[in-house]
């Protein structure tokens, strides 16, 4: 094996034709021969150019509505064949087998296909054979043969191929291998994921997961941690497919936190009115509901101002001027939000710091996906916590019962509490947090937290006492003591929110009983962890 590598032929066979005819045009000027398939031949001739079809090399024509085209050892010996073994040389001359240098294929569109809502036999037939088995064999042998699977490398192949004469190196075939066999695994990954909901079989023997390439970052959480980010085609509106119009590349701590402010807020339906979101290191650190967008972002902005500092805010709706002008009085990182009038926008345009992210919509929170963590070993795989409770399943379990204003404020909390890692303890009053505790290994530490935060805000904004007085409380898991539950009480909360279940949920309701409490069991927990 040389280090460079002369290209004389080329098999193309391509489903995404943007940029063929000129790609292939060029080749062609290049003195390189080239073979096709079915629609790329067509494409190909149409332009003018001369192209051998593939049932020429094999002998047999497309067969079985083109299922069977390029399975032959006349397209898989030119392309495994080792020009600089005699014994690979000499089969190839004895059964007229001639190399393949290039090939250019891109897969059938299962993706897009499954995407767009295709039934089952439609999504069969998109399932590509030919295709990722020459990828496959030309990826093996990259000692001399170039494979491209992406339209984004026609440029740099013609651009190798014009630095070295014609010729290719060693290092530029590796790096076309790579991205091969990553397209055929992504590939591989998106049927069986498809099959595996088609079948509804939740944990298959084997699970694939893939993504493609969106962005290179700086680095990870810390600067010692290499990072990227990839996009696995949702088109659920997020920031994976947001428009983003000013500010600079999103880090990964920013990607990370504005999915997670995004996601909070749009538990919260348009037509319910606009609803706002702070999130800081993933945690809201302020979450409210108002009148105007204005209004709400200020609310949830006084639950914790001091977190607010630096952090992700997320709207419901389309963001105005008047919010924008509000927001822009403190330092924040992103703003993600549907949509953005030409007035916000200006507004921004001064902030050159701040990143304004468009999303088009709202991502359903009721939609079903995978949530996968890797721990040492191997991978945590579950489904998305996309429960969801109405007044309907509230039991209340308390000798008093909750008003109507404290079960709004109660279901208000309880959706805050889903997006609050455990142990996790929100206060909420008038459709507004005044009190979030995370993250602690102790339900009452984070009940004491909120409590002490609504506290400190009281004393910020000047209030008379604290906002936690007359709140909601929310707690994601049940009491297994009712200590934590006495904390909330003593801060002044009336009502409680919790999934029960514990082994002494009658003390607990016994406590909340002797504090004057309303208190009630949805039955389900919001473990975040």
């Amino acid at each position: 094996m040389t280090d460079l590598e002369p290209v004389r032929r080329a098999l193309l066979s391509v489903s995404d034709k943007t940029g063929l005819v000129e790609f292939a045009t060029k080749l062609f000027e290049r003195g390189i021969e080239l073979v096709s398939t079915g629609g790329t031949a067509k494409a190909l001739r149409d332009a003018g150019l001369s192209v051998a079809d593939v049932a020429d090399l094999t002998g047999f024509p497309e067969m079985m509505d083109g299922r069977v085209k390029t399975l032959h050892p006349a397209v898989h010996g030119g392309l495994l064949a080792l020009r600089d073994d005699r014994a690979h040389v000499a089969a190839m001359s004895a059964h007229s087998i001639e190399a393949i240098d290039l090939l250019v294929v891109n897969l059938y569109p299962f993706e897009a296909t499954v995407a767009a809502g295709a039934d089952y036999a439609t999504a069969i037939e998109n399932i590509d054979i030919g295709g990722p088995a020459m990828i496959r064999a030309a990826a093996k042998n990259h000692a001399f043969v170039n494979v491209v699977v992406d339209v984004e490398d026609y440029d740099s192949v013609l651009g190798e191929l014009d630095a070295n004469d014609n010729q290719t190196s060693y290092a530029f075939r590796q790096r076309l291998a790579l991205t091969a066999y990553s397209r055929t695994g992504a590939y591989d990954a998106a049927v069986s994921t498809w099959m595996a909901n088609a079948l509804e079989a939740p944990t298959p023997r084997r699970r694939a997961f893939a993504g493609t390439l969106k962005q290179t970052m700086r680095y990870g959480e810390n600067p010692h941690q290499n990072a990227a980010f990839y996009v696995d085609g949702s088109d659920q509106p997020g920031v994976a497919t947001a428009v983003q119009h000013q500010g600079k590349e999103l880090s990964y701590n920013n990607i990370n936190d504005t999915d997670a402010a995004f996601r909070l807020v749009s538990e919260f339906a348009p037509a319910d009115g606009p609803a706002c979101a702070i999130i800081k290191h993933a945690n809201p650190c302020g979450v409210a509901r108002g009148a105007t967008f204005a209004e709400a972002f200020g609310h949830a902005f006084d639950c914790d101002r001091t977190s607010a500092f630096g952090g992700i805010v997320a709207l419901n709706g389309t963001l105005d001027g008047d919010t924008a002008r509000a927001i822009s009085e403190i330092f924040t990182e992103v703003v993600i939000a549907p949509d953005a009038t030409d007035e916000a926008k200006e507004v921004f345009a001064a902030k050159k710091n701040l990143r304004l992210l468009t999303t088009g919509g709202l991502p359903d929170p009721r939609a079903a996906r995978l949530s996968a963590r890797q721990v040492s070993g191997g991978w945590l795989v579950q489904d998305d916590d996309v429960g969801h409770i109405t007044a309907d399943d509230l039991k209340v379990v308390t000798k008093i019962a909750p008003t109507d204003d404290q079960i709004a404020d109660l279901l208000f909390a309880w959706r805050v509490a889903k997006h609050v890692k455990s142990n996790a303890i929100i206060y909420a009053k008038n459709s507004a947090t005044v009190g979030i505790g995370a993250g602690q290994m102790s339900r009452v530490d984070s009940s004491t937290i909120a409590a002490l935060k609504a506290k400190r805000m009281a004393e910020e904004l000047g209030l008379s006492k604290t906002p936690a007085i007359g709140s909601a409380v929310a707690s994601d898991a049940f009491f297994p003591f009712p200590d934590g539950l006495l904390a909330a009480a003593e801060a002044g909360a009336t009502a409680v929110i919790q999934p029960g279940g514990s082994m002494r949920d009658d003390a607990v309701i016994e406590a909340a009983d002797e504090a004057g409490l309303a208190m009630v069991f949805t039955g389900m927990r919001h473990f975040r962890h």
